[in-house]
């Protein structure tokens, strides 16, 4: 937390080689808490002060775009596990949560609420209506949690213009590190540059594009599509990767010029596919282009969603190590069985 200042005080040649190597900016995330919360907050935090106020230093690598960011408050927050009590489950009902400084969005199934601990200046969580974290979804159900989700990061764009970079994730129980049982996606907002690893799909896009002159996200489609890894769902296109960051990963790309509600339908037998695996755990992710124009070509970057099975939550050996962090993701899941458990456009 003090590496902003640590490089201030540098020597002027040293400083200037961590500065061209490192982009390193700083953020503060606000929220209000209920009144209903001081007690848990405190239990777990130390005082209502140290949620109201978070300090983040964001960190990016300038030549790989590899990226972390800090806030020392998440060490912290409690961390559920099979066989708890529901007790924790009530912090996720609408009058338990934190409100963001700009208020919170209501959805049909769901409501908006503030993150308890940070990953950056806006973070966000989406809490679904039903408690169980694995009641079956259907396309309009996930349609409108990602316009909610959507209206959350523009109200937060309108209270800072200069935060314009959105993110949307679903971490779905313990395995895939949701730390609350009850359903939930969350939403990030950043400042400066989009995240390390969507800046560098950009940039190789861009690369691609003007080395080929196609578009790298219909070749990578047409290419799986020619080897009977790919299907058509709605407007969408599924895809079970031959780079699977680990098992069962499957890619949804939305048509050209498309946001995410294209992938509504897709994301609907994505979910519904890794049930017919037995998948209990999983992360998704949904990268986008900025909410408005930073002065940068986006137009190489399609809207994607990305969706990887994390195991069974009651196996304690972990499907991540060294090889994972370091090297190349080491997958058993056959991608083309994979595949044919997602069901195509009738």
């Amino acid at each position: 937390m003090d590496l902003p200042s640590l490089v201030a005080s540098l020597p002027a040649d040293r400083r200037a080689l961590v500065e061209r190597l490192f982009e390193i900016t700083e953020t503060v995330g606000r929220l209000e808490p209920p009144e209903a919360m001081r007690s848990w907050i405190e239990k777990f935090f130390g005082s209502v002060e140290a949620v109201r106020s978070q300090r983040i230093v964001r960190v990016t690598n300038r030549v790989t775009y590899e990226a972390a960011l800090f806030n020392e408050l998440r060490a912290r927050r409690p961390m559920e596990v099979k066989g708890a009590d529901d007790a924790r489950a009530e912090i996720a009902k609408s009058d338990g949560t934190p409100a963001d400084s700009f208020g919170r969005i209501r959805g049909a199934p769901s409501i908006t609420a503030s993150n308890i601990a940070k990953y950056d200046g806006f973070h966000g969580v989406l809490v679904f209506d039903r408690h169980d974290p694995l009641a079956p979804v259907d396309a309009p159900q996930l349609g409108d949690y990602l316009a909610t989700c959507r209206r959350w990061a523009e109200a937060a764009h309108a209270t800072d213009r200069e935060a314009r970079y959105y993110f949307l994730l679903w971490n779905s129980l313990w395995r895939a590190g949701g730390s609350i049982v009850h359903g939930h996606m969350q939403m990030t907002l950043t400042r400066g540059t989009h995240y390390g690893k969507v800046e560098a799909l950009r940039e190789a896009a861009s690369k691609y594009r003007e080395r080929y002159g196609t578009d790298y996200f219909d070749d990578l489609t047409a290419a799986h599509d020619a080897l009977g890894l790919a299907r058509r769902v709605g407007d969408a296109t599924v895809f079970a990767s031959l780079v699977p960051i680990k098992e069962r990963e499957l890619i949804l790309v939305a048509p050209r010029g498309a946001d995410e509600s294209a992938l509504a339908p897709a994301l609907a037998a994505a979910v519904a596919a890794h049930r017919t695996f037995g998948v209990l755990s999983w992360n998704m992710a949904l990268c986008v282009p900025p909410l408005d124009d930073d002065g940068r070509d986006w137009s190489a970057l399609r809207a994607h969603a990305r969706l990887v099975d994390r195991g069974d939550p009651g196996n304690r050996t972990t499907d991540i190590g060294a090889m994972e962090l370091y090297a190349a993701s080491v997958v058993a899941a056959d991608p083309f069985r994979v595949i044919e458990a997602v069901s195509p456009s009738s």
